[in-house]
């Protein structure tokens, strides 16, 4: 997780945790959606909202679950338009005590062995604190296009070619024929 405070932080305490789990509901306002949109590169956030089930994992952990709603508005990075973009993204985490032993990656033989298959290794917590926030935040991360691009954006088919004389003055040209003499 980051280590900076996110702009929509929201901590549960795992000691205190029911049986049954904890649900947290949280909708960002009009200060924390511009945060949010100057920290990802957005050019607008109109809406950002997460719903999270938080329940007792094993002895001392917690498990997540949940999903982060938000309405953005990026450029498109051919035309530069602005687009209307929906983020819909389930939230799903395991968290552990940084004391735990379950927190200890694997490694056998000096070789660190992960299953692409398999759950996620847990993530990590102190202070017996969870920053449900901060994980909607980094679900919705990984949610944006970091390429997006209007229907009817078209590349061109073909670069732009370079004159010979530019391609003279170009900054490698010199090396490049150092090179074919060796």
């Amino acid at each position: 997780m980051k280590d900076e405070t996110s702009p929509v932080s929201m901590t549960v305490d795992v000691t205190r945790l029911p049986a049954k789990g904890v649900t947290v509901k949280f909708e960002a306002d009009e200060r924390q959606r511009q945060a949010l949109a100057a920290v990802h590169g957005l050019e607008k956030v109109a809406d950002f909202r997460f719903t999270a089930k938080v329940d007792p994992w094993k002895r001392e952990g917690a498990r997540v679950a949940g999903e982060v709603n938000a309405d953005i508005t990026q450029l498109c990075v051919v035309t530069l338009e602005p687009l209307q973009v929906h983020i819909r993204e389930e939230i799903s985490a395991v968290f552990v005590p940084e004391s735990s032993r379950l927190a200890r990656m694997d490694i056998e033989g000096g070789e660190l062995l992960l299953d692409s298959e398999g759950d996620d290794a847990p993530e990590t917590f102190a202070h017996s604190r969870i920053d449900v926030g901060a994980l909607a935040e980094e679900f919705f991360e990984l949610a944006i296009d970091p390429y997006p691009r209007a229907d009817h954006a078209e590349l061109p088919e073909t670069a732009p070619q370079i004159d010979a004389e530019a391609r003279a003055e170009a900054p490698f040209a010199k090396l490049g024929s150092l090179v074919r003499k060796s």
